[in-house]
């Protein structure tokens, strides 16, 4: 099975993320939320993050990609669905920005108690923050 998934921080194309994960699936191109969502930098890995509240913030511009199952499973796992400090995953219409999509797709969300410190402003889009830690430089354990 194939779902959509819509990739909005460091798994785009160009970020640190993007070819661990993203660089063997199929991209439909850039597109952007039909409702906005708070999208901010933040915790002490300074982590991009969009909140799961509809209505605030803006309408968050990303890309939507095409995975199987098993990429599905590995996204989840990266961003430790279902582990009290993880991500939730929720579906969201986005629209295309170059070509015509509509579609109903995933997308991960962090609740707002979990994210301390929060650095930023809600955005529109990620633009790369250099302040970003990636996992393989965060302390383990």
């Amino acid at each position: 099975m194939t779902h959509k998934v819509f990739i909005y921080g460091t798994l785009k194309r160009g970020f640190p993320n993007h070819k661990p994960w993203m660089c063997n699936v199929e991209c439909l191109g850039p597109c952007r939320t039909v409702l906005a969502f708070p999208l901010l930098i933040g915790g002490p890995w300074y982590s991009i993050q969009m909140l799961p509240e509809p209505g605030r913030g803006y309408r968050v511009s990303g890309e939507l990609y095409k995975v199987n199952d098993e990429g599905l499973a590995s996204l989840d796992e990266l961003e430790s669905l279902g582990k009290p400090h993880g991500y939730s995953r929720k579906v969201i219409d986005v629209d295309g920005l170059n070509r015509d999509i509509h579609a109903n797709v995933w997308a991960y969300f962090k609740d707002r108690a979990l994210i301390d410190p929060i650095h930023s402003e809600p955005l529109s889009r990620y633009d790369f923050d250099p302040r970003y830690v990636p996992d393989r430089l965060r302390p383990k354990g």
